[in-house]
């Protein structure tokens, strides 16, 4: 079993960054794929990215390439979301996610644990 631990939301203004990290435990951390999706106010959550269990192949949403950077440190049970140019429609509560398989997917169906979730708020 994996227990997932959001942290690094907050606000900020447009144009900035913020770095989301996802804190894992249970031992077999790295043999899951993992993954960001979003949800914004009145909105479905969406995709954001997603990681291999090595973190050798990445994968985001069309809308977010060159923006956002997923990232993991299997030693320390980490996954982090690095996210640049910040727009008041990036604001969302972001949430972490891990998948049983080694290169994952962007359907949240997938994924079998889920962390509680960190809210980012950009202004304009």
């Amino acid at each position: 079993q994996v227990q997932l631990v959001e942290s690094g939301g907050g606000l900020v203004q447009a144009g900035g960054s913020l770095r989301l990290s996802c804190a894992g435990s249970g031992h077999t951390f790295s043999n899951y794929a993992m993954g960001w999706f979003r949800q914004a106010p009145g909105k479905e959550r969406e995709f954001v990215a997603v990681i291999s269990w090595t973190g050798s192949a990445t994968y985001y949403a069309d809308s977010l390439k060159g923006r956002f950077t997923i990232s993991r440190d299997n030693g320390k049970k980490m996954v982090y979301l690095q996210m640049n140019g910040l727009e008041p429609n990036d604001t969302a509560v972001y949430y972490c996610a891990a998948e049983p398989s080694a290169l994952g997917t962007k359907s949240e169906t997938d994924f079998e644990y889920w962390g509680q979730g960190t809210q980012v708020t950009v202004s304009s």
